[in-house]
């Protein structure tokens, strides 16, 4: 594909989108040519600026299609972290679509991703975009990890994979937004789901489920099931890559060391849901989240994650751990732009329309982050 650019950070003056330019500015090859993206020229000046690098600005809003048209159509592979997706990402996945051109987001919205496919995956499968959703801590560890252990387990048989994370950071503003948003959905997040469910093809002669799990003990904590949109991605990848097997399960889950903290936690996310239920309390929790925040440098730092994967089938057990540093920001920013560099340069299988990071990057994808820094490491292989 001949365009102008090979990327375009659309949204580079925020948060996570200017770590995201950040990184590339210090980790993109010499060849890599790209730009920034935004509605606000003095903004974008200004994050130039302080990268110091010498990348051409280009102004698009998302209510203005003309613009995110042209930016669309001048480069090969779009990064949005404009959120929440639900309300300004729909605009350019339907420039991408139209252009045939990659797109990469952030979006934790199962509701948004399911909606996103009912409308632009014919279109990008027509055109050859990758429309490629949750490409950063939602849900590249989860994808990319589940992968990871497939590959080790024995071939042509039934698997299920639990995962357990752990984390020691301060969930992103964008998080938190995401999920009062999506407890304020509900209804509408099941109607986007069973119309996806119509829309996609179904399995011939396997099957593929992201079951909700029960709390459990496991590997020495309490297993508590996380009702993000992580599990759906890795069952998108799973029912799209036969090599999980005719009959996958995946469940997800939050690894906790003490029973008092999850009863607090459960009790917790309960108020949470019915504050999201009503408006007033929905707005103020909102207003808390303010875009564009985050924490500081030294606070990212010290802040880390470990997802530990329990993999059986076929009498093998394995257990594997992806790890790495401030999840909400500076490694879902790492990811984020990696996945940029892989679609640009990697040699990748052919695939388009909306797909995963697993099925569009795999292993090529996996190879980037360790060398970027993420633990892909093996614990346990043993039978049973």
């Amino acid at each position: 594909m001949s365009r102008q650019y090979d990327v375009v950070v659309f949204g580079a003056t925020g948060f996570t989108g200017a770590l995201t330019a950040e990184y590339l500015a210090k980790n993109a090859p010499a060849e890599l040519t790209w730009a920034l993206a935004g509605r606000n020229r003095a903004k974008l000046e200004a994050v130039r600026a302080k990268l110091g690098v010498d990348v051409d600005l280009l102004i698009a809003d998302v209510e203005d299609p003309a613009s995110l048209k042209a930016v669309a159509e001048a480069t090969r592979i779009v990064i949005t972290t404009v959120g929440p997706y639900l309300r300004y990402g729909e605009p350019l996945v339907a420039a991408c679509a139209e252009a045939g051109t990659d797109y990469l987001d952030l979006t934790g919205e199962q509701e948004f991703v399911d909606r996103m496919y009912v409308a632009y995956h014919a279109k990008a499968a027509e055109t050859g975009a990758r429309i490629i959703h949750c490409c950063g801590f939602d849900s590249i560890p989860y994808d990319l990890g589940v992968q990871f252990t497939v590959e080790q387990l024995p071939k042509n048989v039934p698997i299920k994979v639990d995962g357990l994370i752990r984390a020691g950071a301060k969930p992103s503003s964008g998080t938190l937004s995401t999920v009062v948003t999506v407890l304020s959905r509900g209804k509408k997040g099941i109607e986007a789901h069973r119309a996806r469910r119509k829309a996609q093809p179904r399995l011939e002669g396997r099957s593929v489920k992201a079951a909700a799990g029960k709390i459990h003990r496991s590997q020495g904590f309490w297993a508590v099931p996380l009702p993000t949109v992580d599990p759906q991605i890795v069952a998108n990848s799973a029912a799209l890559l036969p090599e999980y097997g005719p009959d996958f399960r995946y469940s997800h889950y939050v690894a906790v060391k003490q029973l008092p903290v999850v009863a607090g936690g459960i009790a917790g996310f309960g108020l949470l849901a019915v504050a999201a239920q009503i408006p007033p309390a929905r707005d103020a929790l909102l207003s808390r989240f303010k875009a564009g925040d985050g924490p500081s440098e030294e606070r990212r730092a010290k802040s880390w994650f470990k997802v530990r994967f329990i993999g059986e089938g076929g009498g093998k057990r394995v257990v594997t751990e992806v790890s790495g540093g401030d999840p909400g920001y500076g490694e879902t920013s790492k990811m984020l732009a990696e996945c940029a560099l892989s679609l640009a340069f990697d040699s990748l299988p052919e695939t388009s329309g909306q797909v995963t990071t697993a099925v569009a990057m795999g292993p090529a994808l996996r190879r980037r982050l360790v060398a970027a820094g993420i633990g892909f490491e093996t614990l346990l292989v043993e039978d049973y």
